[in-house]
């Protein structure tokens, strides 16, 4: 005996994984699989020591480019804080920001000689140039982090005082009213 209307649902079988949420284990993958075999390589051509010279070097100067990028992104916060109203200006030099400096620094970082390569892309001014252009156009583009990215840019703008400000008033409904004098008391 069953009590009640039984509620009959439709599996329509696991749920959908997106394209990048399938990829990017397998790139990874492929990555660290990558990553190990030429390190074995260069170890093999040039000995253990080097490879470990390589490897610590590559922390060393990652290091040090993320301390000198956030040290940049330090000072232009302060000179935008020391001037009320005023925007941060991007540093001439920079061509904009820092993320794609401390991004070559952290891939710098990362033990391997492919995040190197990849490390030093991030840090020459012509490549750096190249791959800000298509990341931009990429960030551009409808899709979940470009939308993202773009309504980052909006808030920001909101917070400096030049998107839209709605005026009006907030009215909190979730609080009980309070009992009015001449109302009976409900027993508790």
């Amino acid at each position: 005996m069953t009590f009640g209307a039984q509620q009959q649902t439709v599996d329509s079988g696991p749920p959908r994984r997106s394209r990048a949420r399938r990829i990017v284990p397998l790139v990874v993958a492929v990555w660290v699989v990558l990553e190990v075999w030429l390190l074995t390589l260069v170890a093999g051509a040039a000995g253990g020591w080097t490879v470990f010279a390589l490897l610590a070097g590559g922390v060393i100067a990652g290091s040090y480019v993320i301390k000198r990028a956030g040290r940049r992104a330090w000072q232009r916060l302060t000179q935008s804080l020391q001037t009320p109203g005023a925007a941060p200006a991007p540093a001439p030099e920079e061509g904009g920001g820092n993320a794609l400096t401390m991004l070559g620094g952290l891939l710098l970082m990362v033990p391997g000689l492919i995040s190197d390569v990849a490390g030093l892309l991030c840090l020459f001014p012509p490549t750096r140039a190249l791959l800000r252009g298509s990341l931009g156009r990429r960030l551009r583009r409808p899709g979940t982090l470009g939308e993202a990215f773009q309504q980052a840019q909006q808030a920001q703008r909101t917070r400096m005082g030049e998107g839209k400000v709605v005026q009006g008033e907030v009215i909190r409904e979730d609080a009980p009213p309070a009992p009015r004098p001449g109302d009976p008391q409900l027993p508790r």
